[in-house]
């Protein structure tokens, strides 16, 4: 009898192996089942929060691109308020007289600026020529 048993052992030792394995193997898929949708499901969220960012992203460029349409028409407004500044043209004018040789009094009557504008002007052309 024992030499019955003793053949057997290698069939049963086979037999509980394989039922191991199988064991095994239907716990890894089980695993893997689990684990499938939890990527599922974390791609599903990502995408989600992907969308959202996109979105939000395209509503921060929106206005950005608003922004520097109001910035450009902004710098031509000042651009042309600087070109069309009566002061500046005075000034520009009392400059080029003083470069001319005019003196205080032809400053002040010729563009319209006080006596010590005129002042003003002719110490600082003066003192760039030098």
């Amino acid at each position: 009898m024992f030499a019955e048993i003793s053949s057997l052992a290698p069939w049963f030792l086979t037999a509980a192996a394989l039922c191991l394995l199988f064991a095994q193997g239907m716990m890894l898929r089980r695993e893997n089942r689990k684990l499938r949708e939890q990527m599922k499901e974390r791609c599903e969220t990502l995408g989600r929060e992907l969308h959202a960012t996109a979105s939000g992203s395209m509503g921060v460029g929106q206005r950005v691109v608003t922004c520097e349409r109001q910035l450009h028409e902004l710098r031509g407004m000042l651009d042309e308020m600087r070109q069309n500044d009566p002061l500046r043209i005075s000034y520009d004018e009392a400059s080029r007289l003083v470069d001319l040789g005019a003196d205080i009094d032809d400053l002040m009557n010729t563009c319209g600026i006080s006596r010590p504008e005129a002042e003003l002007v002719s110490a600082l052309r003066k003192r760039q020529a030098a």
